[in-house]
């Protein structure tokens, strides 16, 4: 049976991702902050079994290591790397502070790093070896024509090096790495006008996850497979 693990599960694209990854009868490994208090994340497990909630702090680096260490041995075919912010009390010159920026870069940047770092061998162990960071398209310093987004734009696009130097250091245990756009997506995140629904979003995703090759490694996608300028 091949295994996923989704960080941030608990709620928008995190939730959608545990569930179209569950109903394909895949382990789901759930991570979030406080899984006894995620009522769709234990609604989703109780109704389609195969989902394992995982108590999980992104910001403690402590957190990622034991969860690191409760899973020796286990292959992870795809680790969903989900879990960000979006800064907005970091986004516009004369707002930003040197802790909300600390936070964001926490959170968006150094989080996937460590988990990168923690469970590399497990997914170096499995039959799909992927990685997938959820990025977005403001990271793309090409297409940046309006400024703002400080904090957002600059951790997504760190996160961005970081799952390139990890498809260049990984290559030779089979581990490819792919930067995402979601899309504009109907979440607390992306607000009830955006153009996409979950279900949409997560299900291209999860079909570039899949067709991703090595040679495709550390690409920067839209969901819909297109890709981005850096």
């Amino acid at each position: 049976m091949n295994t996923v693990l989704i960080t941030g599960a608990n709620r928008g694209l995190g939730l959608e991702f545990v569930r179209q990854y569950a109903k394909r009868g895949w382990q789901v490994l759930a991570c979030c902050r406080a899984p006894e208090q995620a009522e769709a994340l234990q609604a989703l497990a109780n109704d389609l079994g195969g989902i394992e909630p995982m108590a999980l702090d992104v910001t403690d680096e402590s957190a990622i290591n034991s969860l690191a260490a409760s899973l020796k041995g286990r292959a992870i075919d795809h680790l969903i790397l989900n879990a960000g912010v979006l800064g907005e009390r970091c986004a516009t010159l004369g707002e930003m502070t040197q802790a909300e920026w600390l936070s964001v870069l926490n959170i968006n940047t150094v989080a996937p790093a460590l988990l990168i770092q923690a469970l590399s061998d497990n997914v170096a162990a499995s039959e799909h070896k992927t990685i997938v960071g959820l990025s977005t398209r403001v990271a793309s310093i090409a297409d940046n024509g309006s400024g703002g987004m400080y904090a957002y734009r600059a951790s997504k696009a760190a996160l961005n090096q970081i799952l390139v130097s990890a498809a260049h250091n990984l290559k030779a245990q089979g581990v490819k790495t792919l930067a995402v756009h979601p899309g504009w997506v109907q979440t607390d995140m992306g607000g009830d006008k955006a153009t996409f629904t979950p279900e949409q979003s997560v299900a291209g995703i999860i079909a570039v996850a899949d067709s991703l090759t090595p040679g495709d490694s550390g690409q920067f996608r839209v969901f819909d497979g297109s890709t981005i300028p850096w």
